[in-house]
């Protein structure tokens, strides 16, 4: 973004404000978001870890959570490390291309995230509503095309959107009242009517969002009618069970998704979008391995076997 003519300021770095408002809880909240921060890290690896070395989760729906794992940790650590740099120093600026690459990076991986999530509601749906061609259909090549596909549509949505802004000229203030490079500060910078900018962005956060809910929802009416029919309430609870932590994890990153980018310019205050934000980039990564390691029995076993392993290595070596 940025860049102008000679009649204009250049603005070669932007200024975060953070959380600057907050001084009495500066210290707090980085203390916080760092141990919310090092948990998802170590959370999501571990995951990531676990499914690659144990043959009972080399299934399309730890395939999925693999990839999810690994979009978390992409998402929270675009944002966080220079959020946790606001809270504790006093130099809360940014240059034009780290500013540009933060904001392009969190939104295209944001955007196959929501993606993402659809097409695991669609491997459910085949699981529990066709399980005797489960196999044949959700097949290693097809659910490596569903990954691919997801990223592929996310990079051209989201390079559509860059290359709009790219080179229009930048009126300033190079103040962003936000604590990474969101596209909503970023526009009210440029110069000129916006309008066409801020359509094609709603246009293109709607296309993305609703549409993943749409087929989320679909999916899982689907199975409600399935598991429904089923004639064995054990059989209706293990299809449910294996649905409960995926619906958790889609509701609460669609919800806060929808919440930030697909309402009205100026609907919302900029402190709600800073907290719904901090649940996307900081609270959601954390959770996501603890509501698939507490909910999944097949996932509980494969870490408690990995960590035996690891303490059983150790103690030969001791």
């Amino acid at each position: 973004m940025a860049l102008s003519n000679s009649s204009m300021p250049i603005f070669t770095e932007f200024v975060l404000l953070g959380f600057s408002h907050l001084l009495q809880l500066q210290k707090p909240l980085f203390f916080l978001f760092l141990v919310m921060y090092i948990l998802t890290l170590l959370g999501n690896t571990l995951v990531i870890l676990v499914i690659r070395i144990d043959q009972r989760l080399h299934t399309p729906m730890y395939y999925f959570l693999k990839n999810l794992s690994w979009l978390e940790i992409i998402i929270t650590t675009t944002v966080t490390p220079k959020m946790l740099t606001l809270l504790i120093s006093k130099d809360n600026t940014i240059s034009l291309f780290a500013c540009a690459l933060q904001s392009y990076v969190y939104f295209v991986a944001g955007s196959t995230e929501v993606l993402l999530l659809a097409a695991m509601s669609v491997d459910r749906f085949v699981a529990i509503c066709i399980p005797l061609r489960y196999t044949a259909i959700m097949n290693s090549r097809v659910c490596l095309l569903m990954v691919l596909s997801c990223w592929l549509c996310s990079f051209c949505s989201i390079s559509a959107s860059m290359l709009l802004k790219a080179g229009l000229p930048v009126c300033g203030p190079n103040v962003i009242d936000h604590f990474f490079c969101d596209t909503g500060p970023l526009l009210e910078m440029i110069c000129g009517d916006i309008h066409f900018l801020r359509v094609f962005d709603l246009a293109l956060s709607c296309f993305n969002l609703l549409s993943s809910v749409a087929v989320t929802i679909v999916s899982y009416i689907c199975i409600i009618v399935t598991v429904m029919r089923m004639p064995s309430a054990r059989g209706r609870k293990k299809a449910f069970g294996t649905c409960t932590s995926h619906i958790t994890v889609a509701s609460l990153y669609y919800g806060s998704s929808i919440f930030i980018y697909i309402k009205p310019a100026g609907s919302s205050s900029v402190e709600f979008n800073k907290i719904a934000t901090v649940f996307n980039t900081v609270v959601t990564p954390v959770l996501n391995p603890i509501i698939y390691s507490f909910r999944n029995k097949t996932v509980k076993d494969a870490v408690r076997d990995a960590l035996q392993r690891v303490q059983v290595s150790l103690r030969k070596e001791t």
